[in-house]
């Protein structure tokens, strides 16, 4: 049996939001390991606290209670101890985001938007923009593309781009919120093929997201309810769609597909 290795760690997480004598607990005593290379899925019904775990994990909002650590560049640093500017510090130069809506800059070009978050970490112009340009190109935006504003492409597009922006500072992890709920089937799959692909090359990925279909990208689906992780199941790496004409694969994905919806099922999902 292969030992993961460990990239971050949740150990007794809470977080409570308080609206005047009114306390809403979201999290509760939460603990969860992140595996390096894992395409880690977090669903549950809503409410169930899944966007707050990922803000907590990813150093983007703070926990009530617990601590949050982060396993890079072969020391251990529990950034829940971290103040708001080395906190900044610690995601600019160790995590990625990609979000339901994009959050590009309107008056700025597709390849800007890029730059302008790798500049705050790259001391190479020119090496930069080469990066991004070879990550454009292999999300399929194409040279004619890199200078358009946002308002000029297409929603799949704007979210490739957004996806690009998620990974130029090479993150260890890369979070991802609903990366797909603001679009259409077929750049709903652009995109999860992308971040297989990125998964595929040894990019760690926690995701959270409400739908089957992109949950089937997910190599380990942890399921959230009430602010706690009620079970999870181990899908393994991901096989391809049904659409693979060779017989092997396609019963490892129906068999695939059968496993996981059984699994939320049984969640009550």
């Amino acid at each position: 049996m292969v030992t993961k290795e460990t990239i971050l760690k949740a150990t007794d997480l809470s977080k409570t939001f308080s609206n005047g004598a009114v306390q809403q607990h979201v999290l509760k005593n939460l603990n969860l390991s992140i595996y390096k290379g894992d395409f880690t899925v977090i669903m549950g019904n809503s409410g169930s606290g899944k966007s707050t775990l990922l803000y907590a994990l990813s150093g983007m909002d703070r926990p009530s209670l617990g601590t949050i650590t982060y396993y890079t560049d072969g020391k251990e640093t529990e950034i829940s101890k971290y103040g708001n500017d080395a906190l900044a510090v610690f995601r600019r130069d160790h995590v990625g985001f990609v979000f339901q809506q994009n959050y590009l800059n309107d008056s700025m070009s597709a390849l800007d938007n890029i730059m302008v978050c790798g500049l705050l970490k790259s001391g190479s112009r020119k090496e930069l923009a080469g990066r991004a340009k070879k990550l454009l190109e292999s999300v399929e935006i194409g040279e004619g593309d890199w200078d358009k504003f946002p308002t000029q492409m297409s929603g799949g597009q704007q979210q490739r781009v957004a996806v690009v922006r998620g990974v130029i500072n090479k993150p260890e992890v890369l979070y991802a919120d609903e990366p797909t709920g603001a679009l259409n089937s077929q750049n709903t799959e652009n995109v999860l093929n992308i971040l297989t692909g990125l998964n595929n090359e040894g990019q760690s990925i926690v995701m959270v997201t409400h739908t089957l279909m992109a949950a089937e990208r997910g190599n380990r689906i942890i399921y959230l309810a009430d602010g706690v992780i009620s079970d999870e199941i181990d899908l393994g790496p991901y096989v391809g769609d049904y659409k693979d004409e060779n017989n092997v694969k396609l019963s490892e994905a129906k068999e695939r597909h059968a496993r996981l919806k059984a699994f939320l099922q049984n969640m009550g999902w």
